[in-house]
């Protein structure tokens, strides 16, 4: 008699879970393109073959274009590699054009001569199963995703630890995919400076210049200016209505109608400011002494004889102002560094940076960055147009773009993937900013600014090392050889390439030989994400905050699963509901809220997007017109606080309590009454249980036992609706309806293993039920 089952839960679940192994086979399509009749030329490896070719010669003779690539099917099937110790692999082909040229050499133009056109074959790839697993020499093995730091921009400061002062120093980095690290840091003096590379330091003027900013151009970027008007002895100021100062009234300021506005010695408030204001006076006199220690905003030239008094960022002294009376210059501009808003940071390194041109500049860096052979202006061009402009040498990746415009407040499009003046010029500001009001810096353990590698992009990344490899090795035949009489498969060897993968899936650290103890196991190391690995962190370097559970986790990360020992808090598992986004950040879902009652629609979100939000806990009592019951209720605000908040406050709600953890976290139940210690414990043995003979249902479950079999892989189930036509101990066969499968006449057979060796060498079989 089979067994009874009662649900106790009484929280409605609006979302089922979704499959747990889509993660990897999702981001394997992907990366292949399977089925797609046009491919997308950014993304998998159609992109890695376009980011390489067209591969040419260093005299510009010969080109050769990549035309489209094939993925045959594989040789052997799944059970042959694992029985012969074989890996699971397709063969690849592209198609490929060999292009000559004849170049004019005074000229350098070029014109056709001839072109061939070649399939060629490319090595294999190995393929992913349908468990999202891969077989490689015979044994089934999971390539763990990367948990790693964001490429985009990240505001720092160091607690004041770093100089004696106790100065709070602020710094700020643009990490790139590929490409030159940029790091701006202030000193204890609020001198700026920019590293390239984590080389030798030098003033962040001089990139400012090798931008091609002039003096008074990078002062007009960071400054805003004042206007002054020299009336004989008397010092008249220009009133800008955004630049209200709480200062004393020098002298008399009249209203505009033969009155007093404001008298002599009175503190100038806000109202009186706005009152000025409204007046229409343009100018107020202030008192002779009060621009000393401001500076020029622009050059200071004698229109009678064409000198120049005073250059842009001279500080203002009484010596200055004498000489520009006596040469009857009235009016000059200076910086508005007054405040505490705004400081003369900028300026100083100014007067510090000794580089006076373009030409200078680039030279400069190059010598830092190359300190052993000296430099042309044409080298030193080359070479900081190569640093961040070139996408060759620079990629910021759709992921960098996105994070730098979403923190910089920039609208770039996402296919701009170098970095731009804006770019710079705006990260500076913000950095300025944050000095000058002392604001917070950036959590870099915030999962806004962490993403996952998934494992497609993983093998994207080794496939491009093995094409740039091959690539140096066709230029080089290419020059040594006569191009004209050569086949495109003479050029082409796909050997550093196999070189690469068959590294990567053979030893790398995140390609691990798959836990197969129980169906449990199997999906859980699917599922798990890892700081370590090429990239990422050491267990030795990793510091406790790292390691430690944020508040930005919930949903997304289970605070519970993750390994005891030297790999605490690095190795960590993805929550029953998350997913990877497009940029590899990870979301969970939320029903939306709107006035108090509960809607249909939800929506998935980041740890970036979630900000400001106001988020109840799933088990919130609802009644039945599906509004919030209680006025008051417990939610998570901003910053992970749990807090009270009216119900028409409340934006989002959990989806389901077992959101927050991972399907081995969620299989233990009353997890809620265990101490976290012992559910940590509990989670990790779960995956150490030896599967029974005879599988029994657990007298006390949680409702994700079904979940975890079904897309394990390790169970077979019937595709639709149809008849059993046939079954024993080995085989089942089903005839569905027709509709179903009409190319098969709607009948599948399907073999049932029996005593199959695991990776454990435990033993592992089927048996068909209903």
């Amino acid at each position: 008699m089979g067994q009874l089952t009662k649900q106790f839960g009484t929280i409605k679940v609006s979302l089922p879970i979704p499959h747990l192994l889509n993660l990897q086979v999702d981001s394997y399509s992907v990366f292949l393109q399977e089925g797609r009749k046009e491919r997308d030329p950014e993304v998998g490896l159609e992109g890695v073959f376009r980011s390489v070719f067209p591969i040419e010669d260093f005299n510009r003779t010969a080109s050769l274009e990549y035309l489209g690539y094939e993925i045959s099917e594989p040789k052997y099937d799944q059970a042959e590699c694992i029985s012969k110790g074989l890996t699971y692999e397709a063969p690849v082909r592209i198609k490929v054009r060999l292009d000559v040229y004849d170049v004019e050499e005074g000229t350098g133009n070029r014109t056709f001569r001839d072109g061939k056109e070649q399939d060629i074959y490319f090595g294999t790839l190995p393929l992913m199963t349908e468990k999202g697993t891969f077989i490689f020499n015979g044994t089934e093995r999971v390539i763990v995703n990367q948990l790693q730091r964001s490429p985009g921009i990240i505001f720092e400061h160091d607690g004041g630890k770093t100089h004696t002062s106790r100065k709070v120093l602020y710094s700020c980095r643009v990490i790139p995919m590929r490409g030159s690290w940029l790091d701006f840091d202030f000193d204890h003096k609020d001198i700026l400076y920019v590293r390239i590379d984590r080389r030798r330091k030098m003033p962040a003027t001089i990139l400012f210049k090798a931008m091609g900013m002039s003096k008074t151009q990078i002062l007009d970027t960071f400054y805003k200016k004042e206007f002054y008007r020299l009336d004989g002895d008397r010092l008249l100021w220009k009133i800008e209505k955004d630049m209200y100062r709480k200062d004393v009234a020098f002298a008399d300021i009249p209203d505009g109608k033969g009155g007093v506005l404001i008298k002599a010695g009175k503190t100038i408030t806000r109202r009186d400011w706005r009152n000025l204001c409204e007046s229409g006076q343009e100018f107020m006199e202030v008192a002779p002494d009060s621009i000393f220690g401001l500076f020029l905003a622009q050059d200071v030239v004698n229109e009678k004889t064409g000198e120049i008094m005073a250059e842009a960022s001279d500080e203002v002294t009484p010596q200055l102002m004498e000489a520009l009376r006596e040469a009857g210059i009235a009016d000059i501009v200076l910086l508005h560094t007054k405040g505490a808003e705004t400081s003369s940071s900028i300026r100083d390194t100014l007067a510090l940076d000794k580089t006076t041109t373009m030409e200078k500049a680039q030279e400069e860096i190059y010598r830092r960055l190359r300190p052993s052979s000296p430099p042309t202006p044409e080298i030193a061009a080359t070479f900081f147009d190569n640093l961040f402009r070139n996408g060759d040498y620079y990629d910021l990746s759709p992921v960098g773009r996105y994070k730098l415009n979403q923190r910089l407040g920039l609208n770039t499009a996402t296919d701009v993937r170098v970095l731009t003046d804006e770019d710079i010029l705006q990260a500076i500001k913000v950095l300025v900013q944050l000095k000058d009001t002392h604001g917070p810096a950036d959590d870099i353990d915030h999962l806004g600014n962490r993403r996952v590698r998934l494992v497609g992009e993983l093998v994207e990344n080794q496939y491009r090392i093995g094409l740039v490899r091959m690539e140096r090795a066709i230029k080089e035949r290419m020059s040594i050889q006569e191009v004209g009489s050569l086949m495109p498969h003479d050029l082409i060897n796909p050997k550093p390439v196999a070189a690469v993968l068959k590294e990567f899936f053979g030893t790398s650290q995140l390609s691990q030989f798959m836990d197969q103890t129980n169906s449990l196991s199997e999906v859980t190391h699917k599922r798990r994400l890892s700081a370590l690995g090429p990239g990422g962190l050491t267990r030795e370097r990793a510091g406790f905050e790292v390691r430690d559970v944020h508040t930005s986790h919930y949903g997304r990360i289970c605070p519970i699963e993750t390994p005891e020992g030297p790999n605490i808090g690095l190795i960590v598992s993805l929550t029953t509901y998350a997913k990877v986004n497009e940029f590899g950040f990870i979301e969970t879902p939320y029903r939306v809220i709107k006035d108090g009652y509960l809607t249909e629609e939800i929506v998935h979100l980041d740890a970036s997007r979630e900000q400001n939000q106001i988020i109840a806990q799933a088990n919130a009592a609802v009644d039945e017109n599906g509004r919030l019951a209680d006025e008051y209720i417990t939610v998570r605000a901003t910053n992970g606080d749990v807090l009270q908040a009216g119900r028409d406050e409340v934006t989002l709600m959990d989806i389901s309590p077992s959101q927050m953890v991972s399907i081995s976290a969620a299989l233990i139940p009353f997890l809620e009454h265990d101490d976290a210690n012992r559910a940590l414990m509990g989670s990790n043995m779960q995956r150490q249980a030896v599967p029974l003979l005879r599988s029994e249902r657990p007298l006390v479950g949680t409702g994700m036992e079904l979940d975890v079999a079904r897309d394990s892989g390790a169970c077979l189930l019937a595709e639709g609706d149809g008849v059993v036509r046939y079954a024993d101990a080995e085989r089942v066969i089903v005839a569905y309806d027709d509709l179903y499968l009409e190319d098969r006449g709607g009948i599948r057979a399907y073999d049932l293993l029996k005593f199959h060796k695991s990776n454990q060498n435990s033993c592992f079989g089927q048996k068909p039920t209903c």
